[in-house]
């Protein structure tokens, strides 16, 4: 009995020298957070941070303008669209933090061209259209450009060609967003429901998708509903409404409208966020 209480003494301090890489150690999660409209901040386990349409300054964020002065580190730009309440501040941010944009091809050329967006941070590696998959940040997060049903034009910034002017800008995308360690996150853009979406389901698992709910210009609360069915994500956080008198579509008439669907396995959860909100996520 001795001899094994001896033994046991001796090799619990080598027990706890080879637990110790993982004793205390929390779990970094990915950070989601809502600056209102279409407009998120994704930060991933490593520190990277990714900006999603961001119009910071906008109708509905009170603190648009210390939010947009606070925003001193990005590493990329993702873009839907070229409408201005997506492209947002995202000239001023790259500027500003050298974040590389990520977007169609066409709506990237437009950008540089006509929108002030510097040439260098707009590189091939981050452009694509959809079907694409681009791997970026030293494998950190792979972007999965997939179609939306709306339109892509932008208005040309003053002192470059055209100024005033409209141009094309590409057709308009979503994402489907990989964290390494992290979840799967599918941001629609602007769109209606199409059904092609259940292939975007059926392809990727996607723990989060990002809903546009506001109608008139996007799909509203009951297509928005049909198109969570198709998708079949764990969760969904409604977006792009109340920004202004058109966008009637409320994140109550959405969660009533996905409660009257039948769905076949767990029921996607509703999490509604409020403006300024982070979500702490991890990956299924």
């Amino acid at each position: 009995m001795k001899r094994a209480l001896r033994l046991v003494l001796l090799l619990f301090p080598l027990a706890l020298l080879l637990a110790a890489p993982t004793l205390g150690r929390a779990e970094t999660k990915t950070a989601l957070t809502w600056y209102g409209q279409s407009a998120f901040k994704l930060t991933t386990p490593s520190g990277k941070v990714l900006l999603i349409d961001p119009w910071i300054v906008n109708p509905v964020n009170k603190n648009g303008a210390q939010d947009l002065a606070a925003l001193n580190k990005a590493d990329l730009i993702l873009i839907t669209h070229g409408h201005g309440d997506h492209v947002g501040n995202a000239v001023e941010i790259a500027k500003k933090t050298g974040a590389k944009l990520v977007a169609n091809y066409d709506l990237g050329r437009a950008l540089v061209q006509y929108g002030g967006f510097p040439e260098k941070l707009a590189e091939r590696s981050g452009l694509g259209f959809p079907g694409g998959e681009l791997n970026l940040l030293d494998g950190e997060v792979k972007i999965l450009l997939v179609p939306a049903v709306h339109s892509s034009v932008l208005e040309a910034a003053p002192g470059t060609p055209l100024a005033g002017k409209v141009v094309y800008a590409g057709t308009p995308i979503g994402f489907v967003i990989s964290v390494k360690g992290g979840p799967t996150i599918y941001h629609t853009g602007d769109t209606d429901v199409f059904w092609d979406m259940s292939m975007i389901g059926n392809l990727n698992k996607i723990d989060l998708m990002l809903a546009c709910i506001g109608g008139h210009f996007t799909m509203g609360p009951s297509r928005a509903a049909l198109a969570v069915k198709l998708v079949h994500p764990a969760e969904v956080v409604p977006m792009h409404f109340g920004s202004n008198p058109l966008l009637t579509g409320t994140p109550k008439e959405f969660g009533a409208a996905l409660a009257e669907l039948p769905f076949d396995g767990p029921r996607p959860v509703v999490r509604e966020m409020k403006v300024g909100e982070t979500l702490l996520l991890s990956g299924r």
